[in-house]
């Protein structure tokens, strides 16, 4: 057993030899091949046994003889033919299950990178010293190759990464030939150096963003494919292919797209944590304190702003406008009993006081025929639709043919007619009026209405229209003429009508007088004979036999400097004659009621009657600047009212100017007395301002 070690240990060494000097003459006499792809060399794998475990068995041996004379001789035989012998030599260490070049290639880079790992101790100090003496006298170093000492090759380059690609100017400026000495190159390197196992990676590249997507300029180097079978039997596994992907972005010139580095932006910060961050300093923790003092401070300065305008628009705000009011009492009773005026013993009647109320009634109060008081209403619509001034002759009314043969009425139907007019004549409203109102001319009734309704039928219709406005209840027209018994009504519904009749004075005008002379010359008495005495002032007579007697009229009567109307109606009177008995008591009641009016001091001058209130709380005192007096009769309650007289109170005035008047009464009987201020009226103040509210 130690002889054959003894002989093992100079073959093994002439073996690598042999290998060291095929690689040398193969490297210069031809180009080397591409690396092989097989796993075991890209992964490092150790060399196969027997070839590793050479060289310690001939260590191990030394103690025997040597018996290595015969070795020189094939150095010598290897000399002359390098190349056969290495081939040979590399084709049994095939056989044998080892790559030809890859102990040489492990040697070589082992001396030129890393120094050798020691080699495993000899079994006895004796073989040793023989081994060695046997060896030196031929001078040949030879470096043998390992399995299990072996170092790792340091690795060349490390993976392509999208950070280090070169720019796509760089790339195109090399050309096609450039491109293809580039990969030339790298076939090259990877033939001689292998390739990168995972192994033997040194640090993993993460970039910013992935770099899965193509770059759009940059040619990335293709990176060796890892072995996976002998070069001899393992086809090229094709590559897989690639998902479309959506092109990128277009990236800035002179940089590729891979390069490009994008961050979604962070989202805002809190206030005081951005403060914190650029002062370098921690926000501070919370706690109820600091939340109370950061709350007030943000919160004061908005209320703060809030108060400044609120006082500034209420400041400049329009003021309310002033207003007065009453403190004195606002009725007043006139001393004594209810009066009593002298009324006939049958019929219906009522007499009142415009603005007063009504003094005293008799009879009972149904509808009756009133004849021809109907035209009073016909009278009123012409004056409401057609209104007329005083000394004003109104509207011209031609005269139709009806209207002419209506006119011989008063022969044949012993009816009241006007019978001097002619067809195509023109009538004024004044003249019309006036024969309606003094002769009671029935056909000027009728041709008033067609002129003014446009047929008789529709004027009915708007009479029984103003009744109903009026309060009229119990009133009923089916003529404009009264000639109809079917015309019914009562002396208080004609009172009503007569108030209204007394506040047109252009109407009055003509009722109350005696007489009137139509344009033809003829003249014609008034049936209320009445007037003109004792104030009386018309209105209007009817007499019929069904109706009998009826008187709507008015007087004025002089109060304490004051005009006084009174109205009245008597209806239902049959004493013959009757045209006369209804004017005489008709006449009797007149001037009773004239009788009772009197005046009376409601309010005395220098009394405070009020105030004027401007609207933010502030009062001003307002006194009476003479005595008023209101007329009346006994145990009549008048209202007292404070108003303004239709003109706007001032905002601002001195002691004594005039704001306003107390009145008592409505109509043409109203009694008036000015009220003045009794201190200056101020402007309201800041704080009233401020403070209101609406």
């Amino acid at each position: 057993m130690t002889l054959k070690g003894a002989a093992r240990a100079p073959e093994n060494e002439k073996k690598a030899e042999k290998k060291a000097q095929g690689k040398t003459e193969g490297e210069a006499g031809a180009k080397p091949e591409r690396a092989p792809e097989g796993p075991s060399e890209a992964a490092g794998t150790p060399e196969p046994p027997e070839a590793a475990s050479d060289a310690p068995r001939g260590a191990g041996k030394a103690e025997e003889p040597a018996q290595s004379a015969p070795a020189p001789a094939p150095e010598k035989e290897q000399e002359k033919h390098p190349g056969k012998d290495s081939g040979k030599d590399s084709g049994k260490d095939s056989d044998e299950g080892s790559t030809p070049q890859q102990p040489a290639k492990k040697a070589e880079s082992g001396k030129s990178e890393q120094p050798a790992k020691p080699e495993q101790p000899a079994k006895s100090e004796p073989s040793a010293q023989a081994e060695s003496a046997k060896t030196e006298p031929e001078q040949t170093p030879v470096d043998t190759a390992t399995a299990v000492f072996r170092t790792l090759p340091k690795p060349s380059t490390d993976q392509p990464t999208t950070a280090l690609t070169r720019p796509k100017s760089l790339d195109d400026s090399k050309g096609e030939k450039g491109e293809k000495a580039e990969k030339k190159e790298a076939a090259e390197d990877g033939a001689g150096k292998g390739a990168e196992s995972p192994s033997e990676r040194t640090s993993t590249f993460v970039p910013l963003r992935r770099d899965d997507l193509p770059a759009p300029s940059a040619k990335q180097p293709a990176k060796p494919a890892t072995p996976s079978a002998p070069p001899t039997a393992s086809p090229t596994t094709p590559a897989k292919p690639v998902l479309p992907t959506s092109p990128p972005p277009p990236a800035p010139s002179g940089i590729p797209e891979a390069e490009r580095t994008r961050q979604q932006p962070l989202p805002p910060m809190p206030p005081l944590d951005l403060l914190a961050e650029l002062t370098n300093k921690p926000a501070p923790p919370e706690t109820p304190v600091r939340t109370m003092v950061r709350r007030v401070k943000i919160w004061t300065p908005l209320i703060a702003l809030v108060a400044i305008i609120f006082a500034v628009v209420q400041t400049v705000r329009p003021l309310p406008a002033p207003t007065l009011a009453l403190t004195a009492d606002s009725e007043y009773t006139f001393e004594g009993g209810k009066p009593s005026l002298p009324w006939p013993g049958e019929g219906q009647g009522q007499m009142a006081v415009v603005g007063l109320g009504t003094m005293d009634s008799f009879g009972e109060e149904k509808p009756a025929p009133i004849a021809s008081v109907t035209k009073s209403m016909t009278a009123y619509l012409i004056m409401k639709d057609h209104p007329m001034k005083v000394g004003s002759d109104g509207a011209t009314i031609p005269v139709d043919a009806k209207a002419e043969k209506e006119g011989g009425y008063d022969q044949t139907a012993n009816e009241s007619t006007l019978n001097t007019i002619k067809e195509g004549d023109k009538l004024s409203q004044k003249d019309a009026l006036s024969a309606l109102m003094i002769p009671s001319a029935n056909n000027v009734a009728r041709l008033l209405a067609r002129w003014d309704a446009g047929s008789e039928a529709e004027f009915v219709k708007k009479m029984n229209a103003a009744a109903k406005e009026l309060g009229m209840t119990n009133t009923t027209y089916t003529d404009p003429s009264g000639l109809d018994a079917t015309t019914v009504s009562t002396a208080a519904d004609q009172v009503k009508l007569g108030i209204e009749l007394v506040k047109m004075p252009a109407l009055m005008e003509i009722t109350k007088l005696p007489s009137w002379t139509d344009p033809s010359g003829k003249e014609w008495r008034n049936y209320n004979t009445l007037v003109p005495y004792n104030g009386a002032i018309g209105i209007k007579t009817g007499t019929t036999t069904t109706a009998g007697g009826s008187l709507l009229f008015a007087a004025k009567q002089e109060v304490d400097g004051t005009d006084q109307y009174i109205v009245g109606a008597v209806l239902g009177q049959h004493k013959p004659a009757i045209i006369d008995t209804v004017n005489a008591v008709s006449k009797d009641a007149m001037v009773a009621a004239q009788e009772l009016l009197e005046s009376k001091t409601v309010v005395k001058k220098g009394t405070v009657v009020g105030y004027v209130d401007d609207g933010l709380g502030g009062r001003a005192p307002v006194v009476s600047t003479k005595d008023l007096k209101a007329a009346g009769w006994s145990g009549l309650k008048v209202s007292v009212k404070l108003t303004d007289g239709g003109k706007p109170l001032p905002h601002t005035a001195k002691a004594g100017t005039v704001v306003g008047q107390l009145t008592v009464g409505e109509g043409p009987g109203k009694v008036t007395a000015p009220v003045a201020l009794q201190n200056d009226l101020a402007e309201p103040g800041f704080g009233a301002k401020l403070t209101r509210i609406g």
